[in-house]
């Protein structure tokens, strides 16, 4: 696989951004997707059954500011089901979806450079799928190299949502299979032959008398080639041969052998290790610092301030943190040095919004519940390479959003955006963590003062206490019910506010959203594009309030759904009980979507759901929908103990449209099990006096290996559409499965999670 930091990638990404044929005698041929995919549909399908003759014609802003301003009503679609955050990411990077660039050396190698982040997900290994099913080249001979931060790309460069398969999925196959058709071509003029008598296979093109050239040979020549002589038409379902087939991952083997870099094994000439001493509150400030002793110590090489801390510079990591833990530090309090658990539930209380529905003549029920903060975790810490001159930049980190970064640190800087140069390398877990670049900032703060590159590493207690988190959320729930019906559900969500500023908001105002017209916050904007109830029951209102602390916050996996949806479906439970009604056969005669409908009959039949189970053992079911695709888990809950409660078996069913890569799905599901159970039974961050308690995995409980079900049964439904998103598909419907088998298994009504906290 190529070092994406390499010389060459500058030159190949400022290439002619309108895709003119490469020169004739260029060593590798460059292909550009020439036309932008069909990518408004899933805006418009869901409108056009409401009212087929004007939703066309009606801008996204105005589409969604009609739909935020009125309840969603029996059998009527919410704005998710219109268009969700991740057809609105799609709008925002419609402009520049063309800027893909796939090469083909004359080595024979198919590199597609992906501007997206590679964090364990398998996204490399989906891309170099759809890339060789499209060429007929073999996955053996693709990579998938990540891009510099490209400012050309504008709206195009962010991985969140669970959006990246989702946006390149036409891009890609379009961009693979115009470079099949000009390596077709190439060849056809080479042998004298008509294009559309020749073939591909096994990364070569073939004659019907046997005649065969690999690519490498014909890439001079397709490069030459700017209108081929056969279609550059992606292929049909049924000539796939590898999409939809279970595969292991391209980078497998280098990863556990070692041979893959992040941040942290990048040997960048000079680079010292460096580490940062921190404030005991969250954003304190410094107020005194004695720094003799510490810079006294064998192989320390500097101690500069930096907004945030105290950067200690040393020949190795272990000198750099004997030096700092050896800092003669006072520090300010931060701002919220007064507030602690307790204080922050009050607060969130009584932020919220009230009900709209007043339960006069009908039953109802209530349900309130409280959700701690969590920390994101990802098991590589944070890390990132500096090399900051009086007149350029260079940086090397994982960065969801590379532009951004790119953009705020040439700002920090005092350099144009074009002196800043971002190298995206893969990272070891990010779970939305990664959309900030604070390590990033840092370093080059660092680099400026000390002048000299730097290798920055945050401890695990940096991130734990310094980090994002989950931001802790109340909810107020209210359903009211007669006659065996559901005639409304009113949903209050209050949550510490979390921070966007990773580019979001400009992504949405691309794509038409006019939040400012609407009048509605960035925040408002994104629980809106993402927060439904699938269910029919009744009049549905979702309100968000937000309380305004001075915290690290970001977006956790899943967003507001792992916490709004999780409370939806304990009382999808709840108002099931209070009807008398089996909690599976409730959902499936409110469900509004078929598929949804089918993914619960799936999962029920599979689990066996209903099966007499031991005392203190029982079964629950949680389902989820967003992001283009469905999920429903059910889970078997040993509680004999109730502290020490543990999930026995899971089974799962999803349905994710087409599934390029089942063995990465699978996986992806797995995780938001393992998700669900840390955050339901007993992983989460306490607040003290202003401080973050957990400062390790010693102490923040996230799933060991026997916590984890001994048996996971996953079923993906038939492909019933274009690809959904999964990595943040799972986490609600697990999470909601966990809470409510524990609440069968013990005759409780849990609302506080983690359970054992």
């Amino acid at each position: 696989m190529r070092d994406t930091s390499a010389p060459e990638t500058a030159a190949r990404d400022a290439a002619d951004p309108a895709g003119a044929a490469a020169p004739t005698g260029r060593r590798r041929f460059l292909t550009y997707l020439l036309a932008a995919p069909t990518l408004t549909v899933g805006a418009r399908l869901g409108l056009d059954a409401v009212a087929p003759t004007t939703a066309a014609a009606q801008p996204a802003a105005v589409r969604a500011e009609a739909a935020a301003a009125a309840p969603q009503l029996l059998g009527l679609p919410g704005i998710p089901d219109i268009v969700d955050l991740g057809d609105a990411l799609i709008l925002a990077g419609l402009p520049t979806a063309h800027l893909l660039v796939l090469e083909i050396t004359t080595a024979g190698r198919a590199a597609l450079y992906l501007p997206r982040l590679e964090v364990g997900q398998g996204l490399t290994t989906t891309i170099a799928m759809l890339v060789a099913d499209e060429l007929d080249a073999r996955l053996a001979d693709v990579d998938v190299p990540l891009s510099d931060g490209r400012p050309d790309l504008l709206f195009n460069q962010l991985t969140g949502a669970s959006n990246s398969v989702r946006s390149l999925y036409d891009p890609v196959r379009a961009a693979a299979a115009a470079a099949r058709a000009r390596l077709v071509t190439a060849a056809a003029r080479r042998w004298g032959l008509p294009a559309d008598t020749l073939r591909t296979a096994d990364s070569a093109v073939l004659a019907p008398d046997g005649r065969r050239a690999g690519f490498g040979e014909l890439a001079e020549a397709a490069a030459a080639i700017a209108v081929p002589a056969v279609p550059s038409t992606p292929k049909t379902p049924d000539q796939l041969r590898l999409v939809g087939r279970p595969t292991g991952r391209i980078d497998a083997r280098d990863i556990v052998t070692g041979r893959a870099k992040y941040a942290g094994d990048l040997a960048v000439p000079g680079a010292v290790p460096t580490v940062v001493a921190r404030p005991t509150t969250i954003n304190g400030t410094l107020r005194s610092l004695d720094a003799s002793a510490a810079r006294a110590m064998p192989g320390v090489l500097g101690v500069v301030r930096i907004p945030s801390g105290v950067a200690v510079l040393a020949e190795t990591f272990d000198q750099a943190l004997k030096a700092r833990d050896a800092l003669q530090t006072s520090w300010n309090p931060g701002p919220v040095a007064a507030l602690s658990d307790a204080d922050i539930r009050r607060q969130l209380r009584a932020s919220h919004l009230p009900f709209l529905v007043p339960p006069l003549l009908t039953q109802y029920v209530d349900g309130e519940f409280d959700f701690a903060f969590v920390n994101h975790a990802p098991m590589e810490v944070l890390t990132a390479v500096a090399d900051v001159r009086p007149n350029r930049a260079e940086i090397w980190f994982a960065s969801q959003t590379p532009i951004v970064a790119q953009q705020a640190i040439a700002a920090e800087l005092g350099l144009p955006q074009g002196a800043v140069t971002v190298h995206v390398v893969r990272g070891g877990g990010s779970f939305g963590r990664r959309l900030f670049f604070d390590a990033a900032l840092e370093a080059a703060q660092i680099s400026r003062a000390a002048g000299r590159p730097v290798k920055l590493m945050w401890t695990r207690n940096d991130d734990m206490r310094h980090g994002r988190m989950r931001p802790a959320s109340h909810h107020r729930v209210r359903a009211t019910f007669a006659l065996g019906q559901v005639l409304s559900y009113e949903h209050r969500a209050a949550t510490v506010q979390t921070d966007f500023r990773h580019g979001l908001g400009e992504a949405l105002t691309a794509a038409g959203f006019s939040l400012s017209v609407a009048g509605i916050s960035l925040a408002q904007a994104f629980f809106l594009l993402s927060e439904k109830n699938p269910y029919n029951v009744g009049i549905v209102t979702q309100l968000l309030s937000e309380l305004p602390l001075d915290m690290h916050t970001g977006s956790w996996r899943s967003v507001y759904s792992g916490t709004v949806r999780v409370a939806d479906e304990i009382m999808m439970d709840e108002i099931a009980r209070r009807l008398g009604q089996d909690p599976v056969a409730f959902r499936r005669a409110r469900i509004r979507d078929t598929g949804g409908r089918a993914v619960l009959d799936k999962v029920a039949q599979a689990g066996r759901w209903g099966r007499p189970m031991p005392a203190g053992q029982a079964q629950g079911i949680g389902y989820h929908d967003e992001n283009g695709g469905r999920t429903a888990y059910l889970v078997e809950l040993d509680a004999s103990d109730p502290g020490q409660p543990r999930v026995t078996k899971a089974v799962i069913a999803a349905d994710l449209g087409r599934v390029i890569n089942p063995r990465g799905l699978e996986a992806q599901l797995t995780g938001a099990l393992i998700d669900g159970i840390s955050v339901i039974l007993q992983a989460g961050n306490h607040i003290d006096h202003g401080a973050v308690r957990e400062g390790s995995f010693a102490d923040f409980r996230y799933a060991r290996q026997r916590h984890t079900p001994p048996s996971v049964e996953i079923h993906l439904m038939p492909p019933s559409g274009p690809p959904g998103g999964a990595g943040e598909l799972g986490v609600p419907a697990a999470s909601a499965a966990v809470a409510n088998a524990y609440a069968r298994a013990t005759g409780t009504s849990p609302r506080s999670f983690p359970i054992n906290f």
